[in-house]
C-alpha cells in the first residue's frame, strides 16, 4: 500500500489512474459515468474501488473515505470551442471541468491535477474558465501551475499534447517542478508497432516499419453519438496514409500471409492503438470494437500520468520530511 491516496474522476478506461499507481498513488475511489469504462477498470484493477456515477451526482459525504486524499486527478472530456460545436456538447466539458474543480472544495486534496486541450493553459477562448478555476483553487489555499506537455516526450508513439493543470497547497507549492521529458527520441509509429505487424507472419512488415518512421498522429475518440471507429479526420487519415495506414477503419486482426501481395494501405487493430497509446499490452478494454477504441482514443496516456505523479509525489513527500 501507498501512503500517498488519490481520487481520480472522469477515468475513462485508466490511463491517468495506472500512470499514478506506478508513480506510488493508491486509489481511493475512481468515478466514470459509462458502463463500458468502469466495466474496464474492473477487468483490469478489480481490487480498485470504482464507482459508475455522473461526476455532477456525486456526494462526497457518501464516500467518507475520499476526504484528505493526497491528490484529486481528472482527465477530462476535452473541451471545444463553442464556434466548432454545438453549445449543448460545450456546456457538457465545461461542467464536467467546473465540477471537478468544485470537488476539490469537499475532499480538499493537497494537489489537484486536471488533463485536457493545451489551449486550456493560454488561449483567449478560454480565459473565462481559467479565471473560474484560479477564484476556486486559490480561495482554498492552492498555488496554479500551467503547462502543456507532449505524450512522445515520455515514450509515448504518438504526437499527443496535453494541457495541465497542477495545483498545490501554498506549502507545496515551491517544491514542484513539471516534470522533464524521459525520452531524448521520440518512438516512430514503425518501431512500436512492428512485432505486433509481424505477429501473424506478414512478410511486409519489416518494409511497412521502415516506413513508418515518425510518431503517430493524435488518436481521436471521437463522439459517443455518431460515427465510427476510425483514426480521426481528413487531415489526420493523409498523416496515415503517409505511413502506409488507412485512418478510415480498425480492422479486427493484424495482416497476415493473405495480405503479402497487397500493395495498399493496412489497418490498425485496437489493440494496436492502444500501444499507441502507451498501454501495456495486458490492459483489456471492456466492450465492442468501437467502444474499446473510444475507450483509447479518450484515455491519458499513462506515461504522461506517471510523469506528472511522479512530479507530485517528489513535492509533497519532501516538503513532508521537513514538517
Amino acid at each position: 500500500m501507498s501512503d500517498l491516496r488519490f481520487v481520480d474522476v472522469c477515468a475513462g478506461a485508466g490511463g491517468l489512474a495506472l500512470g499514478l499507481e506506478r508513480a506510488g498513488f493508491d486509489p481511493a475511489l475512481l468515478l466514470d459515468r459509462k458502463t463500458v469504462a468502469c466495466e474496464t477498470l474492473a477487468l483490469n484493477r478489480p481490487l480498485w474501488k470504482v464507482l459508475e456515477m455522473d461526476l455532477l451526482d456525486f456526494v462526497p459525504d457518501e464516500h467518507p473515505h475520499t476526504y484528505d486524499v493526497d491528490l484529486l486527478s481528472a482527465g477530462l472530456p476535452r473541451l471545444r470551442s463553442s464556434a466548432t460545436v454545438a453549445r449543448a456538447e460545450t456546456d457538457e466539458e465545461e461542467r464536467l471541468l467546473r465540477a471537478a474543480v468544485l470537488l476539490a472544495h469537499s475532499i480538499q486534496p493537497r494537489a489537484v491535477i486536471l488533463e485536457n486541450v493545451p489551449g486550456l493553459v493560454d488561449a483567449g477562448a478560454f480565459e473565462p474558465l481559467r479565471e473560474f478555476v484560479r477564484e476556486e483553487l486559490e480561495h482554498l489555499g492552492y498555488r496554479l501551475h500551467w503547462f502543456v506537455v507532449n505524450a512522445a516526450d515520455f515514450g509515448v508513439p504518438q504526437d499527443r499534447k496535453q494541457g495541465v493543470l497542477v495545483a498545490l497547497k501554498e506549502r507545496y507549492f515551491d517544491r514542484f517542478r513539471p516534470p522533464e521529458p524521459t525520452v531524448k527520441e521520440h518512438v516512430p509509429v514503425g518501431t512500436a508497432l512492428r512485432d505486433s505487424m509481424a505477429a501473424r507472419g506478414w512478410t511486409g512488415a519489416d518494409a511497412w516499419a521502415a516506413r513508418a518512421v515518425s510518431v503517430a498522429p493524435t488518436l481521436v475518440g471521437g463522439s459517443d453519438n455518431r460515427g465510427g471507429a476510425d483514426l480521426g479526420p481528413t487531415g489526420t487519415k493523409a498523416a496515415w496514409a503517409r505511413m502506409g495506414v488507412n485512418g478510415g477503419a480498425l480492422a479486427d486482426e493484424v495482416p497476415g500471409p493473405e495480405n503479402d501481395a497487397d500493395q495498399g494501405l493496412i489497418k490498425l487493430t485496437v489493440a494496436q492503438a492502444a500501444l499507441l497509446q502507451g498501454f501495456p499490452e495486458e490492459w483489456r478494454f471492456a466492450g465492442r470494437k468501437t467502444a474499446r477504441y473510444r475507450q483509447i482514443g479518450h484515455a491519458s496516456p499513462p506515461a504522461v500520468g506517471e510523469a506528472l505523479g511522479a512530479a507530485v509525489a517528489e513535492a509533497l513527500r519532501t516538503r513532508s520530511l521537513g514538517e
